[in-house]
This record gives C-alpha cells, sequence and structure tokens, in this order.
C-alpha cells in the first residue's frame, strides 16, 4: 500500500493533490467519528477541540499540525458527499 493517497478539495473541483495516508486516515477517522449526523452539525473549532483527544499521538504530537489536517480533511470529504456545510455562519459541519 501506497504511504501517500490522493484527495480533492470542494473549492477546487478536478484538482487533486497527494497526502500522507495514515495522518489522512486518522483525522478521517476522528471527524467521521465527532460529526453528528442532523444539521447544522458542530463548528469546526468545535470539531477540532473534540478530535484532538481521538488523534494518534505518534502522528500528531500534541495536535501538531491538526487544523491543517482538518482542513485538508473536510474540503476532500465535502468534495465526496461524505459531510456537509449547513447554509449558516460560521462554517457548521455534519454527515451527509
Amino acid at each position: 500500500m501506497s504511504d501517500k493517497i490522493e484527495i480533492e478539495n470542494i473549492n477546487t473541483p478536478g484538482r487533486t493533490q497527494r497526502v500522507d495516508r495514515a495522518k489522512y486516515l486518522a483525522m478521517r477517522e476522528s471527524l467521521l467519528a465527532i460529526l453528528p449526523s442532523d444539521a447544522p452539525g458542530i463548528t469546526v473549532p468545535q470539531a477540532r477541540e473534540t478530535l484532538l483527544p481521538l488523534l494518534p499521538e505518534t502522528l500528531f504530537p500534541h495536535g501538531a499540525t491538526a487544523g491543517w489536517w482538518l482542513k485538508a480533511v473536510q474540503l476532500d470529504l465535502e468534495a465526496k458527499g461524505v459531510i456537509k456545510r449547513a447554509p449558516i455562519k460560521p462554517v457548521h459541519l455534519h454527515k451527509d
């Protein structure tokens, strides 16, 4: 299995980026575990605070780079239709 995975970005359709597979999968699993199924969901800062304790310390020591990975996974999952934004400000996320 490759150590990289290709991700999408809802803001730039058709463009992909290759990122670390282990970090992506750890963040994806944690994000999907804490996101509610019902709209409006939770804000991105609430999601970050809730999922930080779920992340492996070996991949995210002291939460390092978790913010970047949260955004990357969020945009990829939005592009794939796995999660959605509620039409309110600030951004609220929930499972589709």
